[in-house]
């Protein structure tokens, strides 16, 4: 593990010259840092500058190794924390930052950004509101009903995938804890609540491997009752009322 964590800071330290030279840190962050990798995971970096015109993102390979560069000053890494990853309930990038080993070296600019990323986290996403509660509800119920008594084993695949990540989402944030995508939902379930990591496990399971949806309903509805069960009726979406264009007269 030392070992290949210094093989990944010495390739590191070379992007830094030849790349971002002018950066003041990079955070090496992700799966290969922690020594849970495969051959296909990417060099996560956050890169912050002292000043940049825009932040930005951007993808390419050092020596064989796909990288991912998320590249900031410090004025767009607490926007990024603040509007986006704090209000998406996800905080990939605080997660970053906070765990990434700092490159060329640790510092008192890098010590700020990792003192900002642990105030991020720690204060938690924004509080979910009745109304994203119900939403969401209504969102599942929907998803539900299409797995009852799907057309086809495809549609059912695709309406339970679907379901799978909102329904663990909707299990962290009407709990008001931090969310997230894909491979870490299973990783976050299980670090939360053991028992319903399993519940989740044997559900889908079942639904994609024997096409049944039965005790992924009773595990949505176990999930969704503390909150009020399914929801259909007496849900309304009200468009904004600027969400108009003038009627003009058009040729046919």
């Amino acid at each position: 593990m030392m070992q290949d964590n210094e093989r990944l800071i010495t390739l590191v330290k070379e992007i830094y010259d030849k790349k971002f030279q002018n950066a003041k840190v990079i955070f090496l962050a992700g799966s290969l840092i922690r020594g849970e990798g495969t051959k296909y995971s990417d060099l996560d970096l956050v890169v912050v500058f002292e000043k940049l015109k825009h932040a930005y993102r951007e993808s390419f390979f050092y020596k064989k190794y796909p990288v991912e560069a998320f590249v900031h000053d410090p004025e767009t890494l607490k926007f990024f924390f603040k509007e986006i990853d704090a209000k998406s309930g996800k905080p990939f990038l605080p997660y970053m930052v906070l765990e990434g080993l700092e490159i060329p070296q640790s510092s008192n600019f890098s010590r700020k950004l990792k003192r900002l990323a642990a105030f991020t986290i720690k204060a938690g996403p924004p509080k979910w509101t009745n109304k994203d509660v119900n939403s969401a509800r209504y969102h599942i119920t929907d998803l539900v009903d299409d797995i009852r008594n799907p057309r086809s084993a495809a549609e059912l695949t695709a309406s339970g995938a679907e379901l799978y990540r909102v329904l663990a989402d909707f299990f962290f944030r009407a709990q008001c804890k931090w969310s997230c995508n894909n491979k870490y939902i299973p990783r976050l379930l299980k670090k939360i609540d053991p028992d319903i990591y399993k519940q989740f496990l044997q559900a889908f399971d079942y639904l994609f491997i024997k096409k049944s949806p039965a005790k992924v309903i009773k595990l949505t509805e176990k999930i969704l009752t503390p909150y009020g069960g399914f929801y259909f009726a007496g849900h309304k979406l009200s468009a904004p009322t600027s969400w108009r264009k003038q009627a003009k007269n058009e040729k046919s």
